[in-house]
């Protein structure tokens, strides 16, 4: 097992993650150990694996947890602080403050047609109909798990060391090789979402002919017009309400 949580991880991932977890380097983990703040915590660390092993079509993979207490949930773009996606000026004000979901939101509302790509102001976005569209942050995600998205970062903690993210990412490789190589022998057509330099440079970690597809991060405001990206999430309607 883990010196951390799994308490809200899926029995199917508890085997894969404790291999895993084992792979990496244990200089690493005493480090973890010994320290007294990283996000999202020991408690939250594994929560992308609440998501079943045989649910899982794809992975969308980030770069690494958010740099705030109440938002790093152990979920990849999931920005648990923010509630309501929606208000009578258009996006929320915690929505927009957020920039990756904010680009995610304006993204998946272009691939619905419901913006423009000349017109994607707070105002044009106030004038979408709303009705039929998820109205929570957390329904959102919600749709993005339904639909079998395995929401991971490339480093699965943030630590407050400045300048220490590429030495995370790359401290994490292993178990997450480990886990993808487990993921793609139960699934071999799961299909692998890479946002970012960061989140990309796990490509080499992927199975031979894994399905992969790679892009920049959201936070990037090409993102919202990026035609691959939107021609990967236009089918999948992620903004349908539930």
């Amino acid at each position: 097992m883990t010196p951390f949580s799994l308490m809200h991880t899926h029995p199917s991932w508890h085997d894969a993650i404790s291999n895993a977890f084992h792979a990496m380097d244990p200089q690493y983990v005493e480090i973890l150990l010994s320290a007294s703040h990283w996000l999202p915590g020991p408690e939250k660390i594994f929560n992308a694996f609440s998501l079943p092993l045989d649910q899982v079509n794809y992975v969308l993979l980030g770069e690494s947890p958010y740099p705030r207490v109440l938002s790093a949930n152990g979920y990849a773009f999931w920005d648990a602080a923010v509630t309501n996606l929606w208000s009578d000026t258009g996006l929320s004000k915690a929505v927009n403050r957020a920039t990756s979901l904010r680009n995610i939101i304006k993204m998946l509302l272009l691939a619905k047609k419901s913006l423009k790509p000349s017109a994607m102001s707070q105002e044009d976005v106030a004038r979408v109909d709303k009705t039929g569209l998820v109205q929570t942050n957390a329904d959102f995600f919600q749709n993005f798990m339904d639909h079998g998205f395995l929401l991971l970062n490339a480093s699965l903690v943030l630590r407050e060391v400045e300048g220490k993210v590429r030495q995370d990412v790359t401290a994490w490789q292993p178990f997450l090789k480990s886990i993808f190589m487990f993921l793609v022998k139960s699934n071999p057509s799961v299909a692998f979402l890479l946002l970012g330099n960061l989140a990309q440079n796990i490509k080499p970690l992927l199975p031979p002919k894994t399905r992969c597809f790679v892009a920049e991060h959201p936070y990037n405001i090409s993102f919202i017009q990026n035609k691959k990206v939107l021609d990967f999430f236009r089918p999948l309607d992620l903004l349908k309400g539930v």
